[in-house]
């Protein structure tokens, strides 16, 4: 009995140290934020890699499920004689919902991944403490253009995939399947809100940009500095951000539709 509850206090102190050392390691980098706007060159050249990078799949991604929005749309619209709200389906389940959780999660397995497979192996490659022995700061110097670089680049991310899977959903319901123009863009231009339903899709882009970004970086300076470390870091990455994602999904739904 003594050992099981030393176990679990043991488990607790360690949990309760990680908390406080990403919590740490969280503020830090946003207390950067000023700084590295005065580098901005070094944020620019991580924006290029995790946004050029990745807009492909973001792309692709949003146009296929644009595809299958306005399919599965139309199919249930059509059974209420409501078809013409298929624009206002397509666009509302993007801006809302998909849009900035779907690209999150592609952005966890293209950026994510990178990022800490990066930041592991120069752990690994002994690169950090060379930078600690010059008196260089890794986390100002590594981690916080990174962080920043991926918090501006996930909106922009979000809002392609949103506008793709608009087009494809137009290709779909209108150019395919014969919806009417004028109902397909008038309802989406009356239904949609620009303050609630894009600024609120905004917002999480935003939040997952932090999200991800921070998870990915952590998970990299904390790697074991092994092949086997870095390895088993990266796949937390993906494990533990698309988790936070999907509850802070949840989460932000609720607060800001009041539901």
């Amino acid at each position: 009995m003594m050992r099981l509850l030393a176990g679990i206090g043991a488990w607790v102190r360690r949990w309760l140290a990680d908390v406080g050392h990403a919590a740490v390691l969280f503020f830090r980098l946003l207390w950067l934020g000023p700084a590295c706007l005065k580098r901005f060159s070094l944020v620019r050249d991580q924006m290029h890699f995790l946004g050029n990078h990745s807009l492909a799949i973001i792309a692709v991604s949003g146009l296929f499920v644009g595809f299958v929005l306005a399919l599965q749309g139309y199919n249930t619209l059509q059974k209420f004689g409501s078809a013409s709200a298929l624009g206002l389906l397509v666009a509302l389940s993007l801006v809302r919902e998909l849009g900035p959780v779907v690209s999150a999660l592609l952005f966890t397995g293209r950026a994510g991944t990178s990022l800490t497979a990066e930041i592991g192996l120069m752990k690994a490659g002994e690169q950090l403490s060379a930078m600690e022995m010059m008196a260089i700061d890794p986390v100002s110097r590594i981690l916080a253009p990174r962080f920043w670089a991926g918090v501006l680049v996930m909106p922009i991310l979000g809002t392609v995939f949103s506008a793709v899977g608009i087009i494809g959903g137009w290709l779909v319901g209108v150019v395919m399947i014969g919806v009417d123009a004028g109902s397909f863009w008038g309802q989406m231009q009356d239904g949609v809100d620009v303050w609630s339903d894009v600024g609120n899709g905004f917002i999480k882009t935003v939040v997952f940009g932090l999200t991800v970004s921070f998870i990915a970086l952590r998970q990299g300076f904390e790697a074991q500095a092994t092949p086997e470390g870095v390895a088993r870091a990266t796949t937390r990455t993906v494990v533990m951000a698309s988790l936070t994602v999907l509850a802070l999904d949840f989460v932000l739904t609720a607060l800001m539709f009041k539901l």
